[in-house]
């Protein structure tokens, strides 16, 4: 979990960082409770990183958490620190893939011999194999758990493919990205997948 003066400099990298780069379109999907007349934007929120994603949340991890923590402040919850009445627990990763599935490739390390995602780390931008161009998968899922009785309120996913490399693939620019593509027009339509360009 991050307090406000931990978020202050990340926050103002990510904003920095987002108007300057232009990046490419963001697929999202969410799912929300409003149907059963669960209230959003009210009350107080922490962030958290979890499952695999809770091993970076040193360096890598810290852009993710603070888009998530700029938005979730921006639909309306209160970023008090300690108990707070949700947690939006975030996932994120990154997986480079190319773009000619005809030739089959073989990466070293961290990577699989022969198959279309090469699992590769985030930020690694090469040219795999003569001309073929690498792209970078990145995702980031959050889901806002209400704290009294952990019950999972809203969820979503946001996926956006960039070429391995450049700016727009830098994980504070593509974190600030999918955020805001993830909570645009907050809770969104449940079960619907959009396209945020």
């Amino acid at each position: 979990m991050m307090k406000n003066a931990q978020l202050l400099p990340l926050l103002a990298f990510a904003l920095l960082t987002a108007c300057v780069v232009p990046t490419g379109p963001v697929e999202v999907t969410r799912f929300n409770r409003a149907a059963e007349g669960v209230p959003y934007g009210a009350g107080s929120f922490a962030v958290a990183l979890v499952a695999e994603s809770a091993s970076d949340s040193t360096l890598s991890g810290s852009p993710y958490l603070a888009a998530v923590a700029r938005e979730m402040q921006r639909i309306g919850y209160r970023d008090i620190g300690g108990n707070a009445d949700v947690v939006a627990e975030i996932r994120f990763g990154a997986t480079m893939i190319r773009t000619d599935r005809r030739a089959p490739i073989s990466v070293g390390v961290g990577g699989s011999t022969g198959s279309y995602g090469s699992g590769l780390g985030i930020g690694l931008g090469i040219n795999l194999s003569g001309g073929l161009a690498a792209q970078l998968q990145t995702t980031l899922a959050v889901r806002i758990v209400r704290r009294s009785d952990r019950v999972v309120i809203w969820e979503g996913t946001a996926v956006q493919l960039t070429k391995a490399g450049s700016p727009a693939a830098q994980p504070g620019i593509a974190a600030s990205k999918l955020a805001e593509a993830l909570f645009k027009d907050f809770p969104g339509v449940s079960g619907e997948t959009i396209r945020v360009p």
